[in-house]
Protein backbone atom coordinates (compact mmCIF):
# COMPACT_ATOMS: atom_id res chain seq x y z
CA UNK A 1 0.00 0.00 0.00
CA UNK A 2 2.65 2.48 0.82
CA UNK A 3 4.47 1.55 -2.80
CA UNK A 4 0.81 2.71 -4.46
CA UNK A 5 0.65 5.70 -1.86
CA UNK A 6 4.25 7.10 -2.92
CA UNK A 7 3.41 6.13 -6.42
CA UNK A 8 0.45 8.36 -6.30
CA UNK A 9 2.44 11.31 -4.77
CA UNK A 10 5.15 10.94 -7.16
CA UNK A 11 3.08 11.43 -10.13
CA UNK A 12 0.07 13.83 -8.07
CA UNK A 13 0.32 16.08 -11.08
CA UNK A 14 -1.21 13.51 -13.61
CA UNK A 15 -3.28 11.65 -10.93
CA UNK A 16 -4.98 15.12 -10.55
CA UNK A 17 -5.37 16.59 -14.25
CA UNK A 18 -7.23 12.65 -14.64
CA UNK A 19 -9.28 13.49 -11.64
CA UNK A 20 -10.42 16.91 -12.93
CA UNK A 21 -11.13 15.02 -16.08
CA UNK A 22 -13.00 12.78 -14.68
CA UNK A 23 -15.33 15.28 -12.94
CA UNK A 24 -15.45 17.54 -16.20
CA UNK A 25 -16.73 14.60 -18.00
CA UNK A 26 -20.14 14.18 -15.56
CA UNK A 27 -20.12 18.23 -15.11
CA UNK A 28 -20.21 18.88 -19.50
CA UNK A 29 -20.39 15.92 -21.41
CA UNK A 30 -22.14 13.09 -19.69
CA UNK A 31 -25.31 12.57 -21.53
CA UNK A 32 -25.36 15.59 -23.77
CA UNK A 33 -26.75 13.03 -26.70
CA UNK A 34 -29.91 11.96 -25.11
CA UNK A 35 -32.32 15.14 -25.17
CA UNK A 36 -33.21 17.12 -28.13
CA UNK A 37 -32.08 21.02 -28.82
CA UNK A 38 -34.17 23.16 -27.01
CA UNK A 39 -36.18 26.15 -28.40
CA UNK A 40 -35.12 29.35 -29.17
CA UNK A 41 -31.58 29.37 -30.08
CA UNK A 42 -29.99 26.06 -29.45
CA UNK A 43 -32.15 24.63 -32.31
CA UNK A 44 -31.71 28.10 -34.02
CA UNK A 45 -27.64 28.19 -33.92
CA UNK A 46 -27.69 24.46 -34.63
CA UNK A 47 -29.40 24.32 -38.13
CA UNK A 48 -27.80 27.12 -39.24
CA UNK A 49 -24.55 25.22 -38.48
CA UNK A 50 -25.92 22.34 -40.58
CA UNK A 51 -26.57 24.36 -43.35
CA UNK A 52 -23.28 25.82 -43.32
CA UNK A 53 -22.11 22.51 -43.16
CA UNK A 54 -24.18 21.10 -46.03
CA UNK A 55 -23.69 23.74 -48.47
CA UNK A 56 -20.06 24.03 -47.80
CA UNK A 57 -20.66 27.62 -47.52
CA UNK A 58 -18.15 28.63 -44.86
CA UNK A 59 -18.81 32.62 -45.01
CA UNK A 60 -21.98 33.51 -45.41
CA UNK A 61 -24.63 32.64 -42.71
CA UNK A 62 -28.37 31.53 -43.40
CA UNK A 63 -31.60 31.15 -41.31
CA UNK A 64 -34.25 29.59 -42.71
CA UNK A 65 -33.34 30.28 -46.17
CA UNK A 66 -32.84 33.54 -45.53
CA UNK A 67 -29.58 36.05 -44.50
CA UNK A 68 -28.38 36.40 -40.92
CA UNK A 69 -26.22 38.95 -40.08
CA UNK A 70 -26.53 39.17 -36.58
CA UNK A 71 -23.50 36.97 -35.12
CA UNK A 72 -20.11 36.26 -36.32
CA UNK A 73 -19.55 32.61 -38.09
CA UNK A 74 -16.90 31.36 -35.08
CA UNK A 75 -19.26 29.55 -33.23
CA UNK A 76 -20.61 27.85 -36.46
CA UNK A 77 -16.95 26.90 -37.67
CA UNK A 78 -16.43 25.22 -34.81
CA UNK A 79 -20.12 23.21 -34.77
CA UNK A 80 -18.60 22.24 -38.24
CA UNK A 81 -15.49 20.76 -37.58
CA UNK A 82 -17.91 18.71 -35.04
CA UNK A 83 -19.91 17.38 -37.70
CA UNK A 84 -16.98 16.83 -39.80
CA UNK A 85 -14.87 15.45 -37.20
CA UNK A 86 -17.73 12.45 -36.34
CA UNK A 87 -19.01 12.54 -39.69
CA UNK A 88 -22.48 13.48 -38.40
CA UNK A 89 -25.00 15.81 -37.50
CA UNK A 90 -26.78 14.95 -33.71
CA UNK A 91 -27.21 16.68 -30.58
CA UNK A 92 -24.46 15.14 -29.23
CA UNK A 93 -21.99 16.73 -32.46
CA UNK A 94 -23.91 19.89 -31.98
CA UNK A 95 -22.97 20.09 -27.97
CA UNK A 96 -19.52 18.37 -28.37
CA UNK A 97 -17.66 21.75 -29.21
CA UNK A 98 -19.65 23.59 -26.24
CA UNK A 99 -19.16 21.47 -23.78
CA UNK A 100 -15.43 21.06 -24.81
CA UNK A 101 -15.35 25.06 -24.46
CA UNK A 102 -16.41 25.10 -21.08
CA UNK A 103 -14.01 22.34 -20.46
CA UNK A 104 -10.87 24.20 -21.28
CA UNK A 105 -11.40 27.22 -19.30
CA UNK A 106 -11.78 25.45 -16.29
CA UNK A 107 -8.31 23.30 -17.43
CA UNK A 108 -6.57 26.92 -17.89
CA UNK A 109 -8.42 28.23 -14.93
CA UNK A 110 -6.45 25.04 -13.08
CA UNK A 111 -3.29 25.71 -14.78
CA UNK A 112 -3.28 29.41 -14.23
CA UNK A 113 -4.27 29.03 -10.53
CA UNK A 114 -1.29 26.55 -10.10
CA UNK A 115 1.48 28.72 -11.61
CA UNK A 116 0.18 31.70 -9.90
CA UNK A 117 -1.07 30.34 -6.56
CA UNK A 118 -0.98 27.06 -5.75
CA UNK A 119 -1.77 23.11 -7.26
CA UNK A 120 -4.18 23.06 -4.36
CA UNK A 121 -5.79 26.49 -5.30
CA UNK A 122 -5.93 25.84 -9.13
CA UNK A 123 -8.48 22.88 -8.49
CA UNK A 124 -10.87 24.91 -6.07
CA UNK A 125 -11.17 27.92 -8.67
CA UNK A 126 -10.75 25.48 -11.36
CA UNK A 127 -13.93 23.38 -9.89
CA UNK A 128 -16.12 26.07 -8.66
CA UNK A 129 -15.98 27.35 -12.49
CA UNK A 130 -17.27 24.10 -13.53
CA UNK A 131 -19.76 23.87 -10.87
CA UNK A 132 -21.29 27.73 -11.44
CA UNK A 133 -25.17 27.56 -12.42
CA UNK A 134 -25.22 29.81 -15.33
CA UNK A 135 -21.69 28.65 -16.80
CA UNK A 136 -22.46 24.94 -16.25
CA UNK A 137 -26.08 25.31 -17.95
CA UNK A 138 -24.50 27.30 -21.02
CA UNK A 139 -21.10 24.91 -21.67
CA UNK A 140 -24.14 22.37 -21.97
CA UNK A 141 -26.50 24.26 -24.74
CA UNK A 142 -25.42 24.39 -28.31
CA UNK A 143 -25.83 28.36 -28.13
CA UNK A 144 -22.43 30.85 -29.20
CA UNK A 145 -21.92 32.71 -25.26
CA UNK A 146 -19.98 30.25 -24.24
CA UNK A 147 -17.36 30.16 -27.16
CA UNK A 148 -17.06 34.11 -26.44
CA UNK A 149 -16.65 33.65 -22.68
CA UNK A 150 -13.99 31.14 -23.60
CA UNK A 151 -12.09 33.11 -25.75
CA UNK A 152 -12.25 35.79 -23.61
CA UNK A 153 -11.08 34.14 -19.98
CA UNK A 154 -8.20 32.54 -22.20
CA UNK A 155 -7.40 36.25 -23.92
CA UNK A 156 -7.51 37.80 -20.14
CA UNK A 157 -5.40 35.00 -18.64
CA UNK A 158 -2.52 35.05 -20.68
CA UNK A 159 -2.70 39.16 -21.08
CA UNK A 160 -2.87 38.36 -16.86
CA UNK A 161 0.07 36.23 -17.43
CA UNK A 162 2.62 38.79 -18.70
CA UNK A 163 2.40 39.93 -14.84
CA UNK A 164 3.79 37.01 -13.55
CA UNK A 165 5.57 35.17 -16.26
CA UNK A 166 10.03 36.16 -17.02
CA UNK A 167 10.85 38.68 -19.40
CA UNK A 168 12.17 36.53 -21.89
CA UNK A 169 8.43 34.92 -22.46
CA UNK A 170 6.30 38.56 -22.25
CA UNK A 171 5.72 38.31 -25.97
CA UNK A 172 4.03 34.98 -26.39
CA UNK A 173 1.74 35.79 -23.66
CA UNK A 174 0.92 39.04 -24.95
CA UNK A 175 0.43 38.01 -28.59
CA UNK A 176 -1.65 34.75 -27.09
CA UNK A 177 -3.70 37.44 -25.25
CA UNK A 178 -3.98 39.30 -28.86
CA UNK A 179 -4.54 36.23 -31.23
CA UNK A 180 -7.96 35.22 -28.24
CA UNK A 181 -9.31 38.89 -28.33
CA UNK A 182 -9.66 38.42 -31.86
CA UNK A 183 -11.43 35.01 -31.60
CA UNK A 184 -13.38 36.47 -29.45
CA UNK A 185 -14.55 38.85 -31.94
CA UNK A 186 -15.12 36.85 -34.22
CA UNK A 187 -17.21 35.06 -32.33
CA UNK A 188 -19.79 37.66 -30.38
CA UNK A 189 -18.54 41.23 -32.15
CA UNK A 190 -17.63 44.52 -29.68
CA UNK A 191 -18.11 42.51 -26.65
CA UNK A 192 -15.02 40.35 -27.75
CA UNK A 193 -12.75 43.50 -28.13
CA UNK A 194 -13.78 45.51 -25.24
CA UNK A 195 -14.04 43.45 -22.19
CA UNK A 196 -10.03 41.85 -22.38
CA UNK A 197 -8.98 45.09 -23.28
CA UNK A 198 -10.66 47.43 -21.19
CA UNK A 199 -9.81 44.98 -18.28
CA UNK A 200 -6.08 45.35 -19.29
CA UNK A 201 -6.02 48.90 -19.59
CA UNK A 202 -7.45 48.80 -15.78
CA UNK A 203 -5.03 46.11 -14.49
CA UNK A 204 -2.10 47.66 -15.93
CA UNK A 205 -2.84 51.48 -14.45
CA UNK A 206 -3.06 49.41 -11.49
CA UNK A 207 0.50 47.27 -11.84
CA UNK A 208 1.88 50.62 -12.91
CA UNK A 209 3.32 49.34 -16.46
CA UNK A 210 0.75 51.01 -18.66
CA UNK A 211 3.75 51.98 -21.22
CA UNK A 212 4.67 48.36 -20.97
CA UNK A 213 1.48 47.73 -23.45
CA UNK A 214 2.77 49.95 -26.08
CA UNK A 215 6.22 48.40 -26.53
CA UNK A 216 6.65 47.69 -30.16
CA UNK A 217 7.51 43.91 -30.25
CA UNK A 218 4.03 43.57 -27.47
CA UNK A 219 1.64 45.94 -29.56
CA UNK A 220 2.45 45.90 -32.95
CA UNK A 221 2.89 42.26 -33.86
CA UNK A 222 0.23 41.77 -31.61
CA UNK A 223 -2.66 43.81 -33.33
CA UNK A 224 -0.98 42.50 -36.83
CA UNK A 225 -1.96 39.26 -35.15
CA UNK A 226 -5.20 40.88 -33.75
CA UNK A 227 -6.93 42.38 -37.20
CA UNK A 228 -4.87 39.31 -39.59
CA UNK A 229 -7.87 37.52 -37.49
CA UNK A 230 -10.96 39.95 -37.26
CA UNK A 231 -10.86 41.41 -40.88
CA UNK A 232 -10.71 39.38 -43.93
CA UNK A 233 -14.27 37.90 -42.32
CA UNK A 234 -15.76 41.32 -41.97
CA UNK A 235 -13.87 42.64 -45.46
CA UNK A 236 -15.29 39.84 -47.55
CA UNK A 237 -18.72 39.94 -46.00
CA UNK A 238 -19.08 43.80 -46.97
CA UNK A 239 -18.18 43.77 -50.29
CA UNK A 240 -20.67 40.37 -50.69
CA UNK A 241 -23.60 41.53 -49.11
CA UNK A 242 -22.99 45.52 -48.73
CA UNK A 243 -25.24 47.45 -47.50
CA UNK A 244 -26.97 44.98 -46.13
CA UNK A 245 -24.60 43.43 -43.88
CA UNK A 246 -23.34 47.12 -42.85
CA UNK A 247 -26.96 48.00 -41.47
CA UNK A 248 -27.98 44.70 -39.95
CA UNK A 249 -24.62 43.31 -38.75
CA UNK A 250 -22.98 47.15 -37.46
CA UNK A 251 -25.44 49.33 -37.10
CA UNK A 252 -28.49 47.34 -36.03
CA UNK A 253 -27.03 44.56 -33.92
CA UNK A 254 -24.15 46.04 -32.63
CA UNK A 255 -24.58 49.55 -32.04
CA UNK A 256 -27.48 49.47 -31.72
CA UNK A 257 -27.81 46.33 -29.45
CA UNK A 258 -25.41 48.33 -26.60
CA UNK A 259 -27.64 51.30 -27.04
CA UNK A 260 -31.12 49.45 -26.32
CA UNK A 261 -32.89 49.81 -29.64
CA UNK A 262 -36.69 48.85 -28.95
CA UNK A 263 -36.36 46.91 -32.34
CA UNK A 264 -34.73 44.52 -30.49
CA UNK A 265 -37.29 44.34 -27.53
CA UNK A 266 -34.28 43.45 -24.28
CA UNK A 267 -33.94 46.11 -22.64
CA UNK A 268 -33.64 45.83 -19.11
CA UNK A 269 -32.79 47.65 -15.87
CA UNK A 270 -29.17 48.50 -14.93
CA UNK A 271 -29.21 46.10 -12.20
CA UNK A 272 -30.39 42.96 -14.30
CA UNK A 273 -26.63 41.50 -13.98
CA UNK A 274 -26.36 42.02 -10.56
CA UNK A 275 -29.60 40.22 -9.63
CA UNK A 276 -28.04 37.08 -12.47
CA UNK A 277 -25.46 36.70 -10.63
CA UNK A 278 -26.39 35.83 -7.97
CA UNK A 279 -28.21 32.66 -9.12
CA UNK A 280 -25.62 32.19 -12.04
CA UNK A 281 -22.96 31.98 -9.57
CA UNK A 282 -24.88 29.45 -6.99
CA UNK A 283 -23.72 27.51 -4.97
CA UNK A 284 -20.77 29.86 -4.21
CA UNK A 285 -21.90 33.08 -4.50
CA UNK A 286 -23.56 33.32 -0.28
CA UNK A 287 -19.84 32.41 0.92
CA UNK A 288 -17.55 34.71 -1.64
CA UNK A 289 -19.84 37.67 -1.22
CA UNK A 290 -20.51 37.22 2.93
CA UNK A 291 -16.28 37.41 3.01
CA UNK A 292 -15.93 40.75 0.62
CA UNK A 293 -18.26 42.29 2.17
CA UNK A 294 -16.61 41.19 5.79
CA UNK A 295 -13.64 42.33 4.20
CA UNK A 296 -14.79 45.86 2.67
CA UNK A 297 -16.82 46.81 5.95
CA UNK A 298 -13.91 46.00 8.15
CA UNK A 299 -11.80 47.72 5.59
CA UNK A 300 -9.06 44.28 5.29
CA UNK A 301 -8.68 45.17 1.62
CA UNK A 302 -5.01 45.38 0.37
CA UNK A 303 -3.35 47.36 -2.07
CA UNK A 304 0.29 47.84 -1.39
CA UNK A 305 3.19 45.83 -0.91
CA UNK A 306 0.90 43.05 -2.46
CA UNK A 307 1.87 38.95 -2.56
CA UNK A 308 1.76 37.20 -6.44
CA UNK A 309 -0.76 35.31 -4.89
CA UNK A 310 -3.17 39.16 -4.08
CA UNK A 311 -2.29 41.15 -7.15
CA UNK A 312 -3.79 38.10 -8.90
CA UNK A 313 -6.88 38.30 -6.77
CA UNK A 314 -6.97 42.16 -7.56
CA UNK A 315 -6.50 41.48 -10.99
CA UNK A 316 -9.73 38.95 -11.29
CA UNK A 317 -11.93 41.54 -9.11
CA UNK A 318 -10.92 44.06 -11.82
CA UNK A 319 -12.48 41.69 -14.83
CA UNK A 320 -15.50 41.67 -13.00
CA UNK A 321 -16.07 44.80 -12.30
CA UNK A 322 -15.42 46.27 -15.71
CA UNK A 323 -17.27 42.94 -17.18
CA UNK A 324 -20.38 43.10 -15.21
CA UNK A 325 -20.52 47.49 -15.66
CA UNK A 326 -19.88 47.08 -19.56
CA UNK A 327 -22.78 44.75 -19.42
CA UNK A 328 -24.67 46.48 -17.05
CA UNK A 329 -24.18 49.80 -19.03
CA UNK A 330 -26.00 48.19 -22.03
CA UNK A 331 -29.90 48.87 -21.83
CA UNK A 332 -29.97 45.50 -24.44
CA UNK A 333 -29.25 42.76 -21.89
CA UNK A 334 -29.83 38.85 -21.80
CA UNK A 335 -29.31 36.93 -18.99
CA UNK A 336 -26.50 34.91 -21.35
CA UNK A 337 -24.46 38.04 -21.79
CA UNK A 338 -22.89 38.08 -18.71
CA UNK A 339 -21.19 34.78 -19.13
CA UNK A 340 -17.46 36.11 -19.49
CA UNK A 341 -17.64 36.91 -15.99
CA UNK A 342 -17.63 33.36 -14.62
CA UNK A 343 -13.98 32.65 -14.82
CA UNK A 344 -12.81 35.59 -12.58
CA UNK A 345 -15.79 35.16 -9.73
CA UNK A 346 -14.59 31.36 -9.93
CA UNK A 347 -10.39 32.74 -9.45
CA UNK A 348 -12.13 34.96 -6.01
CA UNK A 349 -14.35 32.31 -4.71
CA UNK A 350 -11.20 29.83 -5.14
CA UNK A 351 -9.14 31.96 -3.38
CA UNK A 352 -11.72 32.52 -0.33
CA UNK A 353 -12.75 28.16 -0.39
CA UNK A 354 -9.09 27.66 -0.37
CA UNK A 355 -7.89 29.51 2.70
CA UNK A 356 -11.58 27.91 4.35
CA UNK A 357 -10.51 24.34 3.09
CA UNK A 358 -6.87 24.62 4.51
CA UNK A 359 -6.85 26.80 7.12
CA UNK A 360 -10.52 27.20 8.74
CA UNK A 361 -10.24 30.72 7.75
CA UNK A 362 -13.63 33.04 7.50
CA UNK A 363 -15.01 29.93 8.96
CA UNK A 364 -17.50 32.29 11.08
CA UNK A 365 -18.83 34.07 7.72
CA UNK A 366 -19.08 31.24 5.20
CA UNK A 367 -20.58 28.79 7.86
CA UNK A 368 -23.60 30.52 8.53
CA UNK A 369 -24.30 30.62 4.37
CA UNK A 370 -23.33 26.72 4.42
CA UNK A 371 -26.02 26.44 7.35
CA UNK A 372 -28.47 28.66 5.41
CA UNK A 373 -28.09 26.37 2.02
CA UNK A 374 -28.55 23.38 4.03
CA UNK A 375 -31.62 24.13 5.79
CA UNK A 376 -33.01 25.45 2.81
CA UNK A 377 -32.30 22.33 0.94
CA UNK A 378 -33.31 19.74 3.38
CA UNK A 379 -36.91 21.71 3.98
CA UNK A 380 -37.40 21.77 -0.41
CA UNK A 381 -36.20 18.09 -0.32
CA UNK A 382 -39.54 17.17 2.07
CA UNK A 383 -41.75 20.28 0.62
CA UNK A 384 -40.90 18.18 -2.80
CA UNK A 385 -41.74 14.91 -1.26
CA UNK A 386 -45.61 16.14 -1.28
CA UNK A 387 -46.46 17.75 -4.73
CA UNK A 388 -49.35 15.64 -5.55
CA UNK A 389 -51.15 17.51 -2.50
CA UNK A 390 -50.27 21.31 -3.66
CA UNK A 391 -49.69 21.15 -7.62
CA UNK A 392 -52.13 20.30 -10.40
CA UNK A 393 -52.13 16.65 -11.52
CA UNK A 394 -50.94 17.40 -14.77
CA UNK A 395 -48.00 19.41 -13.64
CA UNK A 396 -47.15 17.24 -11.05
CA UNK A 397 -47.36 13.40 -14.02
CA UNK A 398 -44.74 16.87 -15.57
CA UNK A 399 -42.11 16.85 -12.99
CA UNK A 400 -42.23 13.27 -11.78
CA UNK A 401 -39.17 12.16 -14.03
CA UNK A 402 -36.86 14.82 -12.15
CA UNK A 403 -38.71 14.23 -8.49
CA UNK A 404 -36.85 11.32 -7.21
CA UNK A 405 -33.55 12.53 -8.48
CA UNK A 406 -33.79 16.25 -6.55
CA UNK A 407 -35.19 15.17 -4.06
CA UNK A 408 -32.43 12.94 -2.75
CA UNK A 409 -29.86 15.56 -4.04
CA UNK A 410 -31.60 18.48 -1.82
CA UNK A 411 -31.80 16.16 0.94
CA UNK A 412 -27.82 14.49 0.95
CA UNK A 413 -26.56 18.33 -0.39
CA UNK A 414 -28.60 20.00 2.61
CA UNK A 415 -28.15 17.77 5.65
CA UNK A 416 -24.06 16.20 4.51
CA UNK A 417 -23.28 19.83 4.18
CA UNK A 418 -24.66 21.13 7.83
CA UNK A 419 -22.66 17.54 9.52
CA UNK A 420 -19.77 18.32 7.80
CA UNK A 421 -19.50 22.00 8.52
CA UNK A 422 -20.28 21.16 12.39
CA UNK A 423 -17.38 18.88 12.09
CA UNK A 424 -14.94 20.78 10.49
CA UNK A 425 -14.32 18.66 7.43
CA UNK A 426 -14.67 22.03 5.29
CA UNK A 427 -13.09 20.01 2.34
CA UNK A 428 -15.98 17.71 2.41
CA UNK A 429 -18.36 20.55 2.45
CA UNK A 430 -16.66 21.61 -0.51
CA UNK A 431 -17.18 18.29 -2.50
CA UNK A 432 -20.51 18.44 -1.31
CA UNK A 433 -21.09 21.16 -3.58
CA UNK A 434 -19.31 19.80 -6.00
CA UNK A 435 -21.00 16.62 -6.50
CA UNK A 436 -24.22 18.05 -5.89
CA UNK A 437 -23.64 20.31 -9.29
CA UNK A 438 -22.14 17.31 -10.28
CA UNK A 439 -25.23 15.22 -10.27
CA UNK A 440 -27.39 17.89 -10.94
CA UNK A 441 -25.41 18.48 -14.78
CA UNK A 442 -24.79 14.97 -15.48
CA UNK A 443 -27.70 13.02 -14.40
CA UNK A 444 -30.23 16.08 -14.25
CA UNK A 445 -30.29 18.00 -16.81
CA UNK A 446 -31.52 15.42 -19.26
CA UNK A 447 -34.79 15.31 -17.25
CA UNK A 448 -35.42 19.10 -16.96
CA UNK A 449 -35.12 19.28 -20.71
CA UNK A 450 -37.74 16.57 -21.16
CA UNK A 451 -39.89 18.25 -18.76
CA UNK A 452 -39.76 21.59 -20.72
CA UNK A 453 -40.49 20.28 -23.74
CA UNK A 454 -43.85 18.87 -22.53
CA UNK A 455 -45.01 22.82 -22.50
CA UNK A 456 -45.26 22.70 -26.28
CA UNK A 457 -41.89 21.47 -28.25
CA UNK A 458 -42.93 18.07 -28.32
CA UNK A 459 -45.80 19.15 -30.42
CA UNK A 460 -43.38 20.94 -32.90
CA UNK A 461 -40.68 17.68 -32.75
CA UNK A 462 -43.59 15.29 -33.71
CA UNK A 463 -45.41 17.84 -36.33
CA UNK A 464 -42.11 18.37 -37.73
CA UNK A 465 -40.99 14.90 -37.91
CA UNK A 466 -44.28 14.13 -40.04
CA UNK A 467 -43.87 17.10 -42.28
CA UNK A 468 -40.41 15.79 -43.10
CA UNK A 469 -41.64 12.44 -43.31
CA UNK A 470 -44.71 13.39 -45.86
CA UNK A 471 -42.21 15.94 -47.57
CA UNK A 472 -44.60 18.79 -46.48
CA UNK A 473 -43.74 22.35 -46.08
CA UNK A 474 -44.96 24.04 -42.51
CA UNK A 475 -47.01 27.37 -41.60
CA UNK A 476 -46.67 28.22 -38.24
CA UNK A 477 -50.03 30.38 -37.43
CA UNK A 478 -49.75 33.48 -35.04
CA UNK A 479 -46.08 32.46 -33.27
CA UNK A 480 -42.48 32.68 -34.42
CA UNK A 481 -39.08 31.41 -33.40
CA UNK A 482 -39.47 28.20 -32.76
CA UNK A 483 -36.65 26.33 -34.66
CA UNK A 484 -36.92 23.39 -33.46
CA UNK A 485 -39.59 22.79 -36.44
CA UNK A 486 -36.42 23.75 -38.78
CA UNK A 487 -33.96 21.47 -37.35
CA UNK A 488 -36.31 18.28 -36.75
CA UNK A 489 -38.32 18.95 -39.84
CA UNK A 490 -37.57 20.78 -43.75
CA UNK A 491 -37.13 24.29 -44.44
CA UNK A 492 -37.95 26.82 -44.93
CA UNK A 493 -40.58 27.56 -42.41
CA UNK A 494 -43.29 30.13 -42.65
CA UNK A 495 -43.07 31.82 -39.40
CA UNK A 496 -46.75 33.99 -39.20
CA UNK A 497 -46.62 36.15 -35.98
CA UNK A 498 -49.19 38.84 -37.25
CA UNK A 499 -51.57 36.37 -39.37
CA UNK A 500 -54.89 37.19 -39.32
CA UNK A 501 -58.01 34.27 -40.44
CA UNK A 502 -57.02 35.45 -43.59
CA UNK A 503 -54.23 34.50 -43.82
CA UNK A 504 -54.77 30.99 -42.02
CA UNK A 505 -56.96 30.43 -44.75
CA UNK A 506 -54.61 30.80 -47.61
CA UNK A 507 -52.11 28.73 -45.47
CA UNK A 508 -54.52 26.12 -45.27
CA UNK A 509 -55.44 26.43 -49.35
CA UNK A 510 -51.77 26.15 -50.27
CA UNK A 511 -50.68 22.13 -52.10
CA UNK A 512 -48.96 20.12 -49.79
CA UNK A 513 -48.23 22.67 -46.84
CA UNK A 514 -49.25 22.02 -42.98
CA UNK A 515 -50.42 24.96 -40.37
CA UNK A 516 -49.44 24.41 -36.81
CA UNK A 517 -51.63 26.48 -34.79
CA UNK A 518 -52.07 26.96 -31.15
CA UNK A 519 -54.93 25.14 -29.61
CA UNK A 520 -56.38 28.38 -28.24
CA UNK A 521 -56.49 29.77 -31.13
CA UNK A 522 -58.49 27.11 -33.06
CA UNK A 523 -61.41 29.33 -32.77
CA UNK A 524 -59.52 31.28 -35.80
CA UNK A 525 -59.80 28.37 -38.14
CA UNK A 526 -63.88 28.12 -37.47
CA UNK A 527 -65.65 27.81 -41.41
CA UNK A 528 -62.82 27.09 -42.95
CA UNK A 529 -61.72 23.44 -44.49
CA UNK A 530 -59.40 21.94 -42.57
CA UNK A 531 -58.78 18.45 -40.85
CA UNK A 532 -56.95 18.17 -37.74
CA UNK A 533 -53.88 15.74 -38.36
CA UNK A 534 -52.71 15.85 -34.87
CA UNK A 535 -53.37 17.52 -31.63
CA UNK A 536 -50.96 17.99 -28.61
CA UNK A 537 -50.73 19.46 -25.37
CA UNK A 538 -50.62 23.05 -26.97
CA UNK A 539 -50.64 23.20 -30.40
CA UNK A 540 -52.42 21.44 -33.12
CA UNK A 541 -51.46 20.16 -37.03
CA UNK A 542 -53.81 21.20 -39.80
CA UNK A 543 -53.96 20.45 -43.55
CA UNK A 544 -56.68 22.00 -45.74
CA UNK A 545 -59.00 20.25 -47.35
CA UNK A 546 -60.45 20.51 -50.55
Amino acid sequence: MSGIKNFIIKHSDVFTFLGLCILFYFIFFHNIWAYALMDVDESRYVSMSKDMFNSKDFLTLYLNKEFFFEKPPLYFWGECLSFGLFGKITEFTARFPVALYGTLCCFLTYFVGKKIVSKSYGVVSSLILATSLEFLILAKFAILDIVVAACVWFSLCFGMLTNFCEEKNKKYFWWLFYIFSGLAVLAKGIPGFVIPFGSMFFISIFSKNFKEIFKPQYFIVGFILFFAITIPWHVVMLKMHDPLFFNEYVMKHHVARFLGSEELGRQKPFWFYFVTILWGFFPWILSTLAVLIRKITKKDLKFKNLTDTQRFMVYNGIIAIFTLLFFSSSKTKLVTYILPIYGSLACLGGYIWTRYIERGEYSRVINPTIYLIGVIFTLASIVAMFTQFYLPPELNADIAIAKPLCITLLFLCGTLSIFFTKKEKYLSVFFTYVIFMLCLSGFGTEKFFKIDYKFGQDDLMKFASYAKETNKTMTCYRFTHKYSLIYYGTEPVEYGGDYTPKELEKALAKENNLVIIKKKNLEDAKGLKYSIIDSGRRYALLEGVN
